[in-house]
């Protein structure tokens, strides 16, 4: 097991593939996937890879910027990207910091869902997610 890993530079257009998909094989348009966020900048980098390789699907896609880890889970809703941070957590034994949003739900588009990723994460955890403002619709 282990997810895919992409270039933080195709976040945008993989977000849109996922869209894609789901909006072509999820007829009851439910949680069709969830993206989880995690803030990984107290963990080495050597055991994050060993997380990566333990906790994903070979389905899951992994995109990150320093230390700011995204995952879209497919076929995942809010509870099962919950039990992954679950795994998360007991896999550092510490708590790590993370927000998760699910199409369609929080947001019918890949910019809705960057803003909302942004303006969820400066408002619970007090962090700004600036390496996510060229995906995000400006208003």
């Amino acid at each position: 097991m282990a997810g895919v890993h992409f270039q933080f530079e195709d976040f945008k257009q993989l977000l849109r593939l996922n869209i894609g998909l789901a909006q072509r094989l999820d007829e009851n348009r439910a949680e069709s996937f969830t993206l989880l966020y995690c803030d990984f900048s107290q963990i080495p980098k050597e055991v994050i890879s060993s997380s990566l390789e333990v906790i994903l699907r070979n389905s899951d896609s992994i995109v990150n910027h320093e230390s700011d880890y995204f995952f879209i889970l497919p076929y995942t809703d809010k509870y099962g990207a919950e039990i992954v941070k679950k795994m998360f957590d007991q896999f550092f034994a510490d708590f790590v910091k993370s927000f998760l949003l699910s199409y369609p739900v929080d947001g019918e588009n890949a910019e809705a869902i960057f803003g909302e990723m942004q303006d969820s994460v400066s408002t619970f955890w007090k962090k700004e997610l600036h390496c996510l403002d060229r995906f995000a619709k400006v208003i």
